[in-house]
This record gives C-alpha cells, structure tokens and sequence, in this order.
C-alpha cells in the first residue's frame, strides 16, 4: 500500500517509486508533482547542456543550488545539473 506524503506530494505512488529508484527527495518531488499533461507541452525549448558554456552551466547550478560547483569541469557540471 502506497504511503500518503501530506498534502506537499501529489502523486505518492510515483514519487515512492523514484525514491526506490535513488533520485532525491527534493527531485522525486518535484516530478511527481508535475502535470504530465502540460510537462509535455513545455518541454523541449532549452538549450543542450553541452550547447552551453561553463559559464552559464554555472550560473544554472548556482540558481539550484548545487554543491561544489566552482570547483567542476564543464562535463562534471552537467552531469550534476541532469542528476539533480
């Protein structure tokens, strides 16, 4: 039987199973807190991370919060913006 997360989770099915899965919380929520039917209509319109410059690789995992950061390459930077 799924567990009720409270009222901050909206799909608790899903979001049990990307835990199980290994994403964090805060990831885990935010997906299972997504509108599956307007997350397609948004997707798509963001550069590639490899398109993008260190710099503004940076400036991203800055604006979410992502430790370490001053000290990772350009590969090491996008791999922890599409980990997060």
């Amino acid at each position: 039987m799924t567990k009720d997360h409270g009222p901050s989770i909206k799909d608790d099915q899903q979001y049990e199973a990307l835990r199980e899965d290994g994403m964090s919380k805060e990831k885990a929520a935010r997906i299972a807190n997504t509108d599956r039917s307007e997350a397609g209509k948004r997707g798509g319109k963001a550069a590639k991370y490899e398109d993008q410059t260190k710099d503004e690789l940076y400036q991203r995992a800055k604006e979410i919060g992502i430790e370490g950061r001053s000290e990772m390459s350009k590969e090491e930077l996008i791999e922890a913006l599409r980990n997060h």
